[in-house]
């Protein structure tokens, strides 16, 4: 009895430890196979604590980098906007300006320059409208930091500036920041002969006087004005093309921090893919032997095992 009682709880206890070895090896085999397919080394903090507590501040990075780089579009986008109004704005101008020489020449007739002001008060509700653009974000592009239009019509018709004389900035990580834009004034307005002036003003201050029959020399004192209207808006594109070219340098570097940050997750967290498959070969090769050992085994009966 007491032999037999031996050899069952042999018997029982031999089931059991191969039952633990291959569910192990089952185990760490699925493992293996699951971080093939992820990518993925680690799956919990307890494989590896040091790694995966890098991999979170990677992951932190990741997240105020996105931050970042939607600022840095945002403003990109601005002043995209503001671009293309500056060039519309300075091609009214321009326009204006021809307006003007026609009109400074003394072989041309009043009524002549009466309608010379009527495409003159065309090109001042223009160059209002383009004062007036908003961002994709409805911003006031030329308005600082007012939510409303950056220009308004007065009772005189005049184009008044109702903004904020600061930009504002976008903060763009890493300590770097960049201003959002341009106001109306930085672009419209100018000085000449002492006085301050915009672009505005001598568009329509023009096309009144050729409604009331004012001579040529108007017309000719109004383009040294608009000269310095030009040049006004030609340092005003200068500078948004300037920051545009600086948030393209930060977004370069924003898209390497971001390469980097990426491949030191690969190496602190990811799968060595040749590495894996080799040990994935090998417990498979352990798994299947210990299966067919076992299958073998199991199969002898009581009479062979004392025979």
């Amino acid at each position: 009895m007491t032999y037999g009682a031996n050899i069952t709880s042999g018997t029982s206890a031999f089931f059991n430890r191969s039952r633990i070895e291959m569910g192990t090896l089952r185990k760490e085999a699925e493992r293996m196979q699951a971080q093939l397919a992820t990518g993925e080394r680690i799956e919990r903090s307890s494989d590896d604590p040091v790694a995966a507590s890098r991999l979170r501040s990677l992951m932190r990075a990741d997240r105020l980098a996105e931050i970042d780089a939607s600022n840095a579009a945002r403003a990109a986008n601005d002043l995209s906007y503001a671009d293309t109004a500056l060039q519309n704005i300075a091609g009214d101008l321009i326009r204006a300006r021809e307006l003007a020489v026609w009109a400074a020449s003394d072989s041309m007739s009043e009524e002549q320059r009466r309608l010379i002001s009527g495409e003159l008060l065309q090109l001042h509700e223009g160059m209002v409208a383009n004062a007036n653009a908003r961002t994709s974000t409805g911003h006031a592009a030329f308005g600082g930091a007012a939510s409303g239009q950056a220009y308004e019509i007065d009772a005189t018709g005049a184009a008044v500036y109702v903004g904020t004389n600061d930009p504002g900035v976008v903060e763009l990580g890493e300590g770097q920041r960049v201003t959002r834009g341009v106001t109306g004034p930085q672009f419209a307005e100018f000085t000449i002969g002492g006085t301050t002036s915009d672009i505005f003003a001598v568009v329509r201050n023009l096309a009144e006087a050729m409604l009331a029959g004012a001579g040529s020399a108007v017309a000719r004192d109004s383009l040294a004005a608009m000269d310095a209207g030009l040049e006004s808006i030609t340092r005003a594109q200068t500078a948004v093309g300037t920051r545009v070219a600086w948030i393209e340098t930060v977004q370069d570097r924003q898209v390497a921090s971001s390469v980097a940050r990426a491949e030191e997750g690969d190496r602190t967290g990811g799968v060595d893919v040749a590495s894996a498959i080799t040990q994935l070969q090998q417990l498979m090769l352990v798994l299947e032997g210990s299966q067919a050992g076992f299958a073998r085994l199991s199969q002898l009966t009581l009479f062979d095992a004392i025979r």
